[in-house]
Parts: structure tokens; C-alpha cells; sequence
């Protein structure tokens, strides 16, 4: 990995002594960033003015701190790293999932049951019992769980438990009941009721069936949703987290993310996705796309359609039955015409279009529909659209995505959480274009990389670590899963700053820590670059700032 210093690189242009002292200097840090080249940059010293913008970086900024005026932090040597970028996460969904029952370490059905029946019972007050996390795979069940079982936990009240990708829901009788959904219920278009042997449901719903029973919930006050963002972004700020793309914004949510930002209270830069083609996206896009609000503290400029479902509960779209249910192809949401049609009218708006799909039926539909919208309007490639996960692509369509100039934006994390059921879905052939990072590298595609919090952990350390290794937390498995699609220790750094602010227009201004740029900064604990790879995922953040202001301090 070639490193050059900052005291060689551009930032240091002659000129700047003998101009205006920069309000903040940072010095003996070990810093590192990424430039315009991909070069990898060392720098102790780097000065930023009161309103948060890079003005040096390196012998400029030390010339800078010479002033008596100008405030001075010692960083003692401890590593300094631009502040970290989730290209796919949902911010309100990870505050709200703070407030329920995480069932993401449970080892068992057993546990589960254990852990819901606990919950029920610490919260007496609660009309609707929700939760998260449970994974039949990890438990060896062989099946998805039962309302009967989740009776035998909680009966009195209506209980909810989202599956990990939130893809599924398993509900107990009452909240079957409370739904409306008997035997005689028919699947709804993009969605699958779970039935037994006699037609009847089992209690567990798949994607579009899901909002059966979301929608018999009552809705959240406005009191609750301020609370569910206050939590997520102090999560988000001790990760290391300074800009966050949302996949999944409504009219509520945008209002408070404006109010937040006027007030000061953002504390992560939010790069909004208006959450579907429909009423929502017809009253926000009236002024057309929001590009920066709040000195680039807030964005909405594109839209996340859905494609499929995901692979662990078997929604995920293939071209081919599933190797492990071979009467199952998966679940498309929607008729091509009509997905090409949502597409195209969020395009002529002047939209991003970033459109889940995790199927190779799924990624084949949404790269269709680009093929054919791109050549009628073939301006619209400037909006740089992106596929969401690009999980399972067929070989012979991973090339359209550079040809038509799609991002994928993918999760790295997502490779080790699935590795224990992915191959057994899709079998060894198709399983060569999954999670594929190699691949899409190697051909010139810009990968954005995030987390998809809260279905994975919203830590950046757990990705990039990931990334590199293609191995758990464990070191598992040993030499890494299909390590030949593992990531460089700098193209994964890239892929969750500057590569991951391209994918948000953003990368003139976030990505990286350079002249002109917001300083938006992480101290962290260990030397990233040059610690053991597969102790990426223990980096503990110290501090995190944004526009040169402190917004989380390790205690």
C-alpha cells in the first residue's frame, strides 16, 4: 500500500502563510486519509475554520497554528481517519429497534421464547409487544417458528418479532387476530403467508404480508419518533458514523430531520431515500430534489423502491428455484412494467432511483429497467442510480452494472451473516456471483459500502473487517469465505468514505479530509493500517466530529 505525507501533497500549496489563522488546529495526530488519486495520505496537523470547512492540511496547517488566536487540540498520537460513511441503513428503524426486545443474540427457539415472555412481562403497559432479530437458521430449526410456540410465551397481548432482514414477522394468535388474518386470507401481490400442511397460518409473514399486521398497529406519535432518532444518533455518533444514507424517508420523517438540522440537533449528515414511489414521494418531491439543506447536513435527492424480499426467509427472487425449496422462485413486489414505471417517474423528476434487490431475478429486473429507461433518457445517467445489495447477481449481468453505470451499494457484513445458509439457497454455481466485491472492483465499479442497520450491527469496524477478511468475528472460516471476493484493507477503507460519498453526490465535499471539505473526523484507538486484519473489528471510536464539531467523546 503506497503512502505518501501530507507535507508532499497538494493541500500544501504555497500561499497560505500570511492568511487568515484557521479557528482550529489538530496536531501530532496519526492521520490518514485517501486523495483524488486513491493515494493513501499521512498527516499529523490539520486546521479548520468556525464553520467546520478543511482549510490545511499538514506543513500548512502547522504554519496555521501559530496563531495566537487559534485554538489548539493535542491528539497525542492517536489515529485521526475521515468519519466513516454508511452507504444503506435505517435510522428511525435502528432508534425504534433501541426501544424493543433484540432477539439477535438468541441461540435457539427456546431462547427466544425465553427472552420475548421476559419482555412481556417487564412491560405490562405496552398494548403491542414488538421486537427483532430472531434467525431460524442460526437456531437449526429446519423451519420458521409458529404462533402456537410464541403463545406459549405471550397470549394475552398482541406480539410482532421481525426476523433479522426484516423481511419477515412472526406473530402470535392474538396479533393474527387482531390483523384480520384467518386461514382463508390470500397472499397479498409481493408477499406470502406461511401455511402447515392443511392450508392453515402458521403465524409467520413474509415482505408485502407483513403489513397485515403493521398496519393494525397504531401509529407512532411524533413524541416517539423524536425519541427513536435521539437514540439512533447517539448510536451512530459512537460508531463513528458521520453521514448516513437513510433508505426509507417519508413526509414525517423528512419534517424532522429539517427541524433537527435548523436546530443543531443532527448530529449525523443524512442522505435521505424517499421511502417508495406514491403519496409520500408525490408531496416531497413537489420542489423537486433537495440536494443540500443545512450546510450539507441533510439531503433528498433519490427514492428506494424494492425489487424482492431477501434470501434467509426465501422472498429474495431467483431466476431458478431456491436449491434448498426447489418449489420456490422467491417473491418480485412488483410486474416489470409497474417497477419501470415507479422508475421512470422518480427519473424525469430528476431522482436517484436505488432499488433493492437481492435475487438474481431481482438484480436482472432493475438492471433491465435501467437498460431500457437509460436509452430513452439517457441524461438520467448522470443521477448515478444504484442497485441496493446487489447480493446474488448472475455472472453474465455483474458487467451492465459498469456498462450502464449503476453503483452497487452493499454491505459487507451481510457475506459472514449469511454464509451459514447462502450457498445451501442458491447452490455452488450461482453462489459465484454473491456478495462479489471482487468482481465489481475489478471491472471499474465504485462500490458504496454501508451496513444495512439495523439488520446488521451500524458499526463500520464490523464491515470494513468483513470486507477484508470474509470471516465472523471468530476468525471463521479459516483463510475466509470464497476469499478470492475479499476487498483490500484501502478499497474497503474507500468503499466506506469516498466511494460511498460518490454515491450520494457528495464527494466534493465529504470522503475524505482535504482542503474545502467539511471536517468530519474520527480519533480512534488503534492504528488501522497497521493492525492485524483480523482485529479490525475490536477499533473502538474516541471521539467523533462533523463540520469541526465534537459530537460524541468516549467516557
Amino acid at each position: 500500500m503506497r503512502l505518501i505525507h501530507a507535507s508532499l501533497f497538494v493541500l500544501t500549496a504555497t500561499g497560505i502563510i500570511g492568511a487568515a489563522s484557521a479557528d482550529t488546529v489538530i496536531e501530532n495526530a496519526n492521520g490518514y486519509t485517501l486523495n483524488a488519486n486513491n493515494e493513501l495520505v499521512r498527516f499529523s496537523t490539520m486546521a479548520f475554520d468556525d464553520k467546520g470547512r478543511i482549510v490545511a492540511v499538514g506543513d500548512a496547517a502547522r504554519a496555521r497554528a501559530k496563531s495566537a488566536t487559534t485554538r489548539r487540540i493535542d491528539m497525542q498520537g492517536k489515529t485521526v481517519i475521515p468519519g466513516l460513511i454508511d452507504a444503506h441503513g435505517h435510522v428511525f428503524g435502528l432508534g425504534e429497534q433501541l426501544t424493543q426486545i433484540d432477539l439477535a443474540g438468541t441461540a435457539s427457539l427456546a431462547d427466544a421464547l425465553a427472552a420475548a415472555s421476559t419482555y412481556a412481562k417487564a412491560n405490562p403497559s405496552l398494548a403491542w409487544l414488538r421486537g427483532r432479530g430472531w434467525n431460524q437458521e442460526i437456531w437449526k430449526l429446519g423451519r420458521f417458528p409458529t404462533a402456537s410456540e410464541l403463545d406459549g410465551a405471550v397470549a394475552d397481548r398482541p406480539m410482532w418479532l421481525e426476523r433479522v432482514d426484516g423481511h419477515a414477522g412472526w406473530a402470535n394468535s392474538r396479533a393474527l387476530q387482531l390483523a384480520g388474518i384467518t386461514n382463508s386470507t390470500p397472499d397479498p401481490v409481493g408477499g406470502k403467508i406461511m401455511r402447515d400442511a392443511n392450508g392453515a397460518a402458521t403465524g409467520v409473514l413474509v415482505d408485502a404480508a407483513m403489513e397485515l399486521v403493521t398496519r393494525a398497529m397504531p401509529p407512532l406519535t411524533d413524541a416517539q419518533s423524536r425519541s427513536m432518532l435521539d437514540r439512533s444518533l447517539h448510536t451512530i455518533a459512537a460508531m463513528g458514523l458521520t453521514s448516513v444514507h437513510d433508505a426509507g424517508v417519508n413526509v414525517a420523517q423528512d419534517a424532522i430531520y429539517r427541524q433537527y438540522a435548523d436546530s443543531g440537533k443532527l448530529t449525523t449528515r443524512v442522505y435521505g431515500m424517499i421511502g417508495a414511489v406514491g403519496a409520500d414521494f408525490d408531496r416531497l418531491a413537489r420542489s423537486g430534489p433537495l440536494k443540500s439543506y443545512a450546510s450539507d447536513m441533510y439531503a433528498l435527492r433519490s427514492v428506494k423502491l424494492y425489487s424482492d424480499g431477501a434470501l434467509g426467509s426465501r422472498g429474495a427472487a431467483l431466476l431458478a428455484p431456491y436449491s434448498d425449496e426447489p418449489k420456490s422462485h422467491g417473491l418480485l413486489f412488483a410486474q416489470s412494467a409497474d417497477m419501470v414505471g415507479q422508475m421512470e417517474k422518480a427519473m424525469k423528476r430528476g431522482y436517484q432511483v436505488n432499488v433493492h434487490a437481492i435475487g438474481d431475478a431481482g438484480n436482472r429486473q432493475i438492471l433491465d429497467g435501467y437498460q431500457q429507461l437509460l436509452r430513452k433518457h439517457p441524461g438520467a445517467k448522470d443521477q448515478r442510480h444504484r442497485m441496493e445489495h446487489a447480493q446474488v447477481v448472475a455472472l453474465s449481468d455483474i458487467a451492465r452494472f459498469k456498462t450502464l453505470g449503476i453503483v452497487p451499494s452493499m454491505q459487507p457484513t451481510h457475506a459472514t451473516s449469511d454464509m451459514n445458509m447462502a450457498e445451501q439457497r442458491v447452490g455452488a454455481d450461482r453462489i459465484k456471483g454473491a456478495y462479489a466485491w471482487r468482481t465489481f472492483l475489478k471491472q471499474g465499479s465504485r462500490i458504496a459500502c454501508g451496513s444495512d442497520f439495523p439488520v446488521e450491527s451500524s458499526n463500520p469496524f464490523f464491515g470494513i473487517h468483513a470486507a477484508v477478511t470474509r470471516q465472523d468475528a471468530a476468525g471463521k472460516p479459516a483463510g475466509g469465505w470464497y476469499a478470492n471476493e475479499a476487498m483490500t484493507l484501502k478499497e474497503a477503507f474507500r468503499c466506506f468514505t469516498l466511494d460511498a460519498a460518490y454515491a450520494g453526490h457528495q464527494e466534493k465535499v465529504l470522503g475524505s479530509l482535504e482542503k474545502g471539505k467539511w471536517a468530519d473526523f474520527v480519533v480512534i484507538d488503534q492504528d488501522l493500517f497497521t493492525m492485524p486484519a483480523k482485529d479490525i473489528h475490536k477499533v473502538g471510536v474516541l471521539q467523533t466530529w462533523v463540520a469541526g464539531r465534537q459530537v460524541f467523546e468516549k467516557k
